[in-house]
């Protein structure tokens, strides 16, 4: 798979996502590319067993994983409380990740309405909310939900805002952030519609989007 994280990465966005996914056609495999310390290594996973999750955290250095799958509040907590898994080899210097300063961004995918009790649970067990379009796959189906659902968002938990965010979205971000639902917006998420094929992105239509933007949200994108 073709990835350009590094290209990604000079556009400085806060966070940069790694997709660990098999099935996706954006599943990300070899080394981990140098990148600034002041951009969040993500990885991205779906119901992956914690053993697969930890190892990849410690493996890459993972700063925040997003889970996209039906993680259970136990799930979560436990990812929280757990230890770290060496993955090294005799001849390498043991890699360590303190768990319980890794970010948890939870996901749930939102089609026409959404029964925003069960973020309740969850909020002890996780630093960020994502919202998505629900659709066939995990993520990446490439089209919004109605963003005005958000407004019964009854939780101060920030959270990142996803699902078909394009350079189309500019204007409708820009509405988004004076209406009540964007209060507790943290970040938006982008992926499939800056894209050239899956896992390419498209660095001049990335770089306009986060121009446009740059007084308005942070950025997180997903490569």
């Amino acid at each position: 798979m073709n990835h350009n994280p590094t290209e990604v990465a000079q556009l400085q966005p806060d966070y940069l996502g790694f997709i660990f996914w098999e099935p996706s056609s954006r599943f990300f495999e070899g080394e981990m590319p140098d990148l600034p310390k002041s951009i969040k290594k993500v990885g991205v996973f779906v119901d992956a067993p914690l053993e697969e999750v930890l190892k990849k955290v410690t493996q890459f250095q993972l700063d925040a994983v997003q889970l996209h799958g039906k993680e259970s509040v136990q799930y979560c907590n436990s990812l929280r409380h757990a230890e770290p898994v060496s993955t090294s080899h005799e001849s390498e210097t043991p890699k360590q990740v303190r768990c319980n300063e890794l970010e948890i961004i939870k996901v749930f995918s939102i089609k026409d309405d959404f029964d925003f009790s069960i973020l309740k649970d969850y909020e002890s067990v996780c630093d960020y909310f994502l919202f998505d379009t629900k659709g066939k796959l995990p993520g990446g189906n490439g089209y919004t939900f109605d963003w005005s659902i958000l407004e019964k968002y009854p939780s101060t938990k920030p959270f990142f805002l996803s699902g078909g965010i394009g350079l189309e979205s500019i204007e409708k971000l820009k509405k988004f952030k004076n209406s009540p639902a964007s209060k507790y917006c943290f970040a938006i998420d982008v992926n499939s519609k800056f894209e050239t094929q899956p896992g390419l992105k498209n660095i001049t239509s990335l770089k306009t989007f986060i121009n446009e933007l740059t007084d308005e949200l942070q950025l997180k994108t997903d490569n």
